[in-house]
């Protein structure tokens, strides 16, 4: 029976090849959007499910309060590991991370052989000081050395087996134990042992462990602030596993008790807090609130609309495939009649008819495998480093194509399956196929999917306007300073001042500069710089101020305006502040000049205001402009305003390799690095990018997959019209007439549509808008412009056929009357 079912659908297929084509079409687009989707977020749920109970893994963070501004921070104080392994109970392991302060490398030198010179790695990422607990935390496989000695002792290392061949590559795996690595030309540790790489999506990225209890041997004990209770930084890390049973909440009340013993000024008053949090191993790869050093995080918000988008691109499918099914059903009446005359049940043609479905459905399948490596490079800038597509090795791959198969064929065939079933044999062999009240039914359902479909795709044109428009506005508007041909770059960390004011100097002389500065962040950064500073005559005013500082050049580099006073004179330290016209606004001062002479308490220090400058973007724009202080002092950052740029850019390139000649011949072990503001601005709006390059994707496929069914309609409705059409051209009607009446109930069904889509979409664009506080407006000329471009696709998809049909000679259509 299935045999024949199977024989049916194919010859189905091959007599509707034009209809059959638009569902395979239209399903092997929806399916492979599905597809990649698929791979992108079950690589991302995939994070961390490896290890042994880790529902009981967390890591200890951080969450604070400074003058009533909420922040959260990875970084923990370090001597808070030991306090937690001898004064907390219910915790099973206590696992502290480290890493190497700055950008979390370390130059590491290898002595292969005692008469050559040290094999030298300049900037070796992924390596951390933790204890033999870490290995309890994470089933790592032993090469060599043991889990429970290999750390126990100070200056020893234990690598990944990947680490162990880039450092010894001619050694096996037994000479390796022994060898010692030198880290920062001042560390010197002893490999006690090997283990395999993890090969698992998890956020522990280390290959390469040193024992730590290495730290409190070496002057990374005060670098690291082995016994500071009231400061902590980024890469000092605390992970815990609690015992069974135990509720993190309780664990929690004991971390407060221990914070409050050993840091009294932690909670001083409501405006200032701080409090330890146990964040679930399952959350560190999705909250942004608590970004590792050097981790990535992963975004649930775009994974759940990526979801949302494979489901309405299935959809669109599958309402292609049950418009022209029902379309078409009048065509396989008589066959129907006859199965039901010679004994076939409902059940059986249902069967039957899903059957049809399933052979379409596993061709579009097949179909979206040889698409799929094309839509993964469309989403590239989606998919996660680590993503790949192989089919014969991840079976996940292969039981999600065959369940989502099953589930589209279901979806796609059962109401057609349905209708074409219930014909009655003795109507259909009567020629009276289908009642009035059943045409009218499946002509209202076809209308209702088609406005369904156009719906879609003008909800998502509309909001891919809004938001390049909101992109467009943040990229491009005034940032209250110059932007353009503006580069910086940071020194290493330097003892020796006049070293960097050399390079200051030399960099000033360069013809193709217009002036350089050093200084701290730049006006507008990623990073966010607040600071505690209190006026007398109101000492009740908790302001969140942000500060900045720079030499006297600073704010020439940036052309930022002084709206009264002066710059700030050359220093080495803080002794005077310029601060902007909100902070001014703030302090209760009518006039910029009112401010001036004004005494500001900073660090126990009173600081004079010897100017006012105008207000500029000092963060994103869905952030308000803060009160801001500028202090004239030095810095590692270099801000370099470049002269105008000729036409074939060789005035920026030239300039900027003077610039690094001049960087290396100061710091020749260091890499120069440099970065355009505008880049770095634009770098601010990331993740709106990325939501506007996945609506222009998903606009794009939405439109075609709708533009096929509207297609494959009005090839059925002319077919099914050819006599209608020649006798109206016989009798005078002419072309333009014609495709009038053949286009006009479809337009209606896109003009309907964008009825309906526009205020969804207006809904949709101003909430989005709110997370703005300088925002777009939402203009009429947008879904002026969104109406109008899917009413010419949609005449445009039209013409195709009807013009055709309008244009044929009446005498074929007639000639069988």
């Amino acid at each position: 029976m299935i045999k024949n079912y199977l024989k049916i659908a194919l010859r189905n297929f091959k007599v509707n090849k034009a209809f059959s084509m638009i569902n395979v079409f239209g399903l092997s687009i929806g399916i492979s959007a599905a597809l990649v989707i698929f791979l992108i977020v079950h690589y991302e749920f995939s994070f961390d499910k490896f290890e042994k109970d880790n529902d009981r893994i967390y890591r200890v963070v951080i969450d604070a309060k400074f003058n009533g501004t909420e922040g959260h921070s990875t970084g923990v104080q370090a001597p808070l590991s030991n306090a937690v392994q001898n004064e907390v109970t219910g915790v099973d392991l206590t696992v502290p991370v480290m890493q190497f302060q700055g950008d979390a490398t370390a130059k590491v030198s290898i002595l292969n052989n005692k008469n050559a010179a040290p094999v030298t790695f300049k900037k070796q990422s992924d390596i951390i000081f933790t204890n033999p607990q870490y290995f309890e935390l994470l089933d790592y496989k032993w090469i060599a050395g043991s889990p429970k000695t290999s750390l126990q002792n100070p200056f020893s290392v234990v690598l990944s087996e990947s680490r162990a061949r880039q450092y010894f590559s001619s050694l096996p795996v037994t000479d390796i134990i022994g060898k010692q690595i030198t880290y920062n030309d001042d560390i010197t540790a002893t490999v006690s042992g090997i283990v395999k790489d993890l090969n698992q999506n998890t956020s522990f990225k280390a290959t390469e462990f040193i024992s730590y209890a290495t730290i409190s041997q070496t002057h990374l004990k005060d670098q690291f602030m082995m016994d500071v209770w009231n400061d902590w930084m980024a890469y000092s890390q605390l992970y815990v596993k609690l015992a069974k049973g135990i509720d993190p909440a309780k664990t929690e009340v004991q971390l407060k008790h221990l914070l409050n013993k050993y840091d009294k000024n932690a909670n001083k008053d409501a405006a200032n807090t701080l409090a330890f949090h146990l964040q679930p191993l399952s959350d560190i790869h999705f909250n942004k609130n608590y970004p590792a050093v050097g981790g990535r995080i992963a975004d649930k918000s775009m994974l759940y609309g990526l979801l949302a988008i494979a489901a309405f691109l299935l959809l669109l499918g599958c309402i292609n495939f049950i418009n022209l099914t029902t379309a078409l059903a009048s065509q396989r009446a008589k066959e129907i009649g006859i199965r039901k005359t010679m004994g076939s049940s409902k059940k059986n043609l249902v069967f039957q008819f899903l059957t049809e479905t399933f052979v379409i459905t596993t061709i579009a399948t097949l179909l979206s495998i040889v698409l799929a490596p094309f839509l993964l490079k469309m989403f590239s800038d989606f998919i996660p480093p680590g993503l790949h597509f192989d089919l014969l090795h991840q079976p996940a791959i292969i039981a999600f194509l065959f369940l989502l198969t099953i589930f589209v064929s279901f979806l796609s065939g059962l109401y057609p399956a349905l209708i074409l079933s219930g014909f009655k044999p003795v109507m259909v062999l009567k020629n009276q196929a289908v009642s009035t009240s059943v045409t009218t039914r499946n002509a209202w359902v076809r209308k209702t999917l088609t406005v369904s479909q156009f719906v879609i795709a003008q909800f998502f044109v509309i909001a891919t306007l809004i938001v390049s428009k909101q992109i467009n506005y943040s990229i491009n508007s005034d940032m209250g300073f110059s932007k353009n041909g503006i580069i910086t770059f940071d020194t290493p960390q330097d003892t020796v001042a006049t070293r960097r004011q050399l390079l200051l100097n030399t960099i000033n002389a360069v013809p193709e500069v217009a002036v350089a500065s050093t200084g701290f962040f730049s006006p507008a950064d990623e990073g966010v710089a607040f600071t505690n500073i209190s006026y007398a005559r109101k000492k009740d005013l908790k302001a969140n101020v942000q500060i900045r500082w720079g030499d006297p050049n600073y704010l020439k580099v940036y052309e930022i305006k002084l709206l009264a006073g002066r710059d700030v004179e050359a220093s080495d330290t803080m002794k005077e502040f310029i601060i902007n016209y909100t902070y001014s606004k703030l302090l209760g001062f009518q006039t910029p000049q009112n401010a001036l002479g004004k005494y500001l308490s900073f660090n126990g220090k009173l600081m004079p205001i010897v100017g006012v400058m105008q207000d500029f973007h000092e963060q994103s724009t869905h952030s308000v402009i803060d009160p801001l202080v500028f202090a004239g002092s030095s810095g590692s950052t270099f801000h370099i305003r470049l002269k105008p740029n000729n036409p074939d850019g060789l005035e920026w390139k030239n300039g900027i390799s003077k610039i690094e000649k001049a960087f290396k011949e100061i710091y020749p072990e260091a890499d120069f690095s440099y970065q355009f503001i505008d880049e770095k601005i634009a770098n601010l709006y990331q993740s709106e990018q990325r939501t506007a390059l996945l609506l222009k994707w998903s606009t794009g496929l939405a439109i075609l997959i709708s533009c096929l069914g509207l297609l494959g309609l009005v090839i059925f409705t002319s077919n099914s019209r050819t006599k209608e059409i020649g006798v109206r051209k016989v009798l005078g009607a002419s072309v333009m007439q014609i495709i009038s009446i053949l286009s006009t109930d479809f337009v209606r069904l896109v003009l309907l549509a964008f009825v309906i889509a526009a205020p969804v979409a207006w809904w949709a664009s101003y909430r989005w808008l709110r997370n703005f506080a300088y925002r777009t407006n939402i203009d009429w000329w947008v879904f002026v412009l969104s109406g109008s471009l899917m009413l010419v696709l949609a005449l445009i998809t039209l013409s195709i056929q009807t013009i055709k049909a309008a244009t044929a000679n009446p005498v074929k259509s007639l000639r069988s009357e």
